[in-house]
């Protein structure tokens, strides 16, 4: 299957705790249909304190199902959902919503 969502990519959360959210996606896990996003999907780990850093709370970020994704719409920045099409002999990312390319 192609890749919907890329590294970069600026995203909208459609469900769970951090509906509405938006973000960007720092790596994508392509096995487990998971990704990383930048302030979505937080965890608090309890760090010991070593020689090198302080201990304390470190907010870390976990991955999010790609189900619960969007991908922002560049030019209205609302959700929309992705398609392919053939442009000059290259498969390029459009946008469902507007039909425009997503890779600008």
């Amino acid at each position: 299957m192609a890749a919907k969502f890329k590294k970069g990519d600026k995203i909208v959360v459609i469900a769970g705790k951090d509906k509405g959210v938006r973000g960007v996606i720092e790596f994508v896990l392509t096995k487990q249909s998971k990704a990383v996003i930048r302030g979505v999907n937080l965890a608090v780990r309890h760090q010991k304190q070593t020689e090198k850093q302080q201990g304390g709370r470190v907010p870390i970020n976990l991955p999010i199902d790609l189900s619960n994704l969007a991908i922002e719409d560049p030019f209205d920045g609302k959700p929309t959902r992705v398609g392919f099409r053939i442009e000059n002999d290259k498969k390029v990312r459009f946008s469902k919503r507007t039909g425009r390319k997503i890779d600008v």
